[in-house]
């Protein structure tokens, strides 16, 4: 280094984390260069997180060296990082819902005079900030944040750090719960950010992010760092050699029979969301055995709504829902588990399972009532464990032991835990939203592998995804929902990526062959 060159932002030496007898990191290397976006890398579980909550101070290393602006350190808490100039901002965000943006980004660190807050400072710096970065939240600093989508509180996370002083900027799985046009609009804010001088820390696990988004990649694979490449030198297969150690499966996943008996049926759907507002109007499909029926569409056009009501977890204001003849309209969720209908859940944080419970606990969630696990009046807790331990070993949980609490599992893990208990239920319809949703590329093929087996077993299965190359992989049929209705289903084989989009957005594209009225389309820009 020349005496006029500055030292990388960060550089991580060495760094070695263990939890008992796992080994989360194991003497990792990391050099964040100034001004620069760098990815991070990996499977769920590959140590990505840890090694950034050890920078951030939320764990104390075993080994290694942390060094920050060219100067060796210690953080014992958040606290002392931030105080170094590192923030980090979590990928379940870390905001009071009930008090304002503006009470938000400066809670703790609130100017005062003659001993109290001095709320005009406090908001001209916070505005200054907004605008300095081209943020759009500054207009609703007054708002409360539980009223804000996604995408506004993660960019008042972004401010909240950078009112603390932030120069560098840990975003951990940031696009996790964004819609595509949210993404977008984070990367502009990382080009803005860096561009101002900022030094990012993106972690993922997403290979197109990653290329996209970052100046340089670091891949980890079971807490150990592979190798750092230029993003610009380098492609999304490389990139997933080196997290999995081997060749990834993408291609589509045709089936392999002619689907049997209809299993589910719904006619003339109608059904009202949170705030008096109809979400799903109208809709009809029936699924088949053997049959992968792929619902596409934006989020927020009614697909929650819809699973809710097809799983018993919310009421239909009409129309009917039919299991295999019988009608189960106003059966709630736990006749239908009982019927045969599984249920992967969109939020698998607040739905799936009881972050506090271990994973025996969770296994028993949906099986509450159901031979072996119940006898009589009573839980059969050692039958319990031994399903929690077969789930464990099967769907390849990590770390592999029932006793771990679910919220100490990564994303994809908890994911995994989720598919199988689902699957292990031996249903005959399942219902999966999202279900790789923030999770890595050997997770996702994995789950893909079991959808599809599934299917080929003779399952009926709904499968929901805003993710257009795993609709295109796995389904059968694509039905697109747009403002409550589905406004096309198509073959995938006959509709290109970019059909999809348009569809999504409401438009038809021209000489698409579909079975639909375009009811909700419009068409070259007129109203159909």
């Amino acid at each position: 280094m020349t005496p006029d060159a500055q030292p990388p932002a960060v550089e991580l030496r060495g760094i070695t984390k263990r939890f008992g007898d796992v080994v989360a990191n194991d003497g990792v290397d990391f050099t964040l260069e100034r001004g620069t976006v760098h990815a991070l890398l990996g499977e769920n579980g590959s140590g990505k997180t840890t090694l950034m909550s050890v920078l951030y101070g939320l764990y104390e290393k075993d080994a290694g060296t942390v060094v920050v602006d060219g100067e060796p350190r210690e953080f014992d808490s958040p606290r002392d990082a931030m105080a170094a100039g590192v923030g980090m901002i979590h990928q379940h965000f870390q905001l009071v819902e009930p008090m304002t943006v503006l009470q938000n980004v400066v809670l703790g660190h609130e100017p005062t005079e003659r001993g109290l807050v001095d709320e005009s400072t406090a908001r001209a710096d916070v505005t200054d900030i907004c605008r300095r970065y081209d943020f759009d939240v500054d207009d609703r600093l007054d708002e409360k944040v539980r009223d804000l989508d996604l995408g506004a509180r993660q960019r008042v996370e972004i401010v909240k750090s950078l009112y603390r002083g932030a120069e560098v900027v840990v975003l951990d799985e940031p696009t996790a719960v964004l819609t595509p046009q949210e993404v977008d609009r984070l990367f502009d804010v990382m080009e803005e950010l860096t561009a101002a001088g900022r030094s990012l820390i993106f972690i993922t696990h997403k290979l197109d992010e990653a290329l996209t988004a970052a100046d340089h990649v670091t891949v980890l694979r079971d807490g150990e760092a592979i190798d750092t490449v230029d993003a610009d030198a380098t492609t999304e297969q490389e990139l997933a050699r080196m997290m999995v150690g081997r060749e990834i499966v993408t291609e589509r996943r045709p089936r392999s029979t002619d689907p049997g008996r209809p299993m589910l049926t719904v006619e003339d759907l109608h059904v009202v969301g949170d705030r008096g507002r109809e979400q799903v109007r109208g809709v009809e499909f029936t699924v088949r055995e053997g049959e992968i029926l792929g619902i596409a569409g934006v989020q927020g056009n009614g697909q929650s709504e819809l699973v809710e009501a097809i799983t018993g977890l919310r009421s239909v204001a009409s129309g009917t829902v039919t299991f295999d003849d019988r009608d189960i309209t106003r059966m709630g969720r736990r006749g239908r588990i009982e019927a045969g209908v599984a249920y992967i859940p969109e939020d698998r944080q607040t739905e799936g399972l009881v972050q506090e419970y271990d994973l025996v606990k969770n296994a028993l969630l949906g099986n509450q009532t159901v031979e072996p696990f119940v006898d009589g009046r009573f839980v059969d807790w050692a039958s319990v464990r031994s399903h929690a331990e077969s789930i464990v070993e099967e769907y390849d949980v990590q770390p592999p032991t029932a006793d771990a609490r679910a919220g100490s599992l990564s994303g994809g893990n908890q994911q995994k835990f989720i598919v199988g208990r689902e699957i292990e239920h031996d249903p005959d319809v399942m219902v999966a939203a999202h279900p790789t949703r923030g999770v890595d590329i050997g997770s996702i093929e994995f789950i893909h592998d079991r959808l599809a087996a599934l299917r080929d077993a003779g399952l009926a299965i709904v499968f929901v995804s805003s993710k257009l190359e795993e609709i295109r992989a796995l389904s059968d049929r694509i039905a697109v929902m747009y403002e409550g209705e589905f406004v096309e289903t198509v073959d995938p084989d006959g509709v290109t990526d970019e059909d999809l989009g348009l569809l999504m957005a409401g438009r038809r594209p021209d000489g698409l062959d579909a079975e639909s009225d375009g009811s909700a389309l419009e068409e070259e820009g007129v109203e159909s």
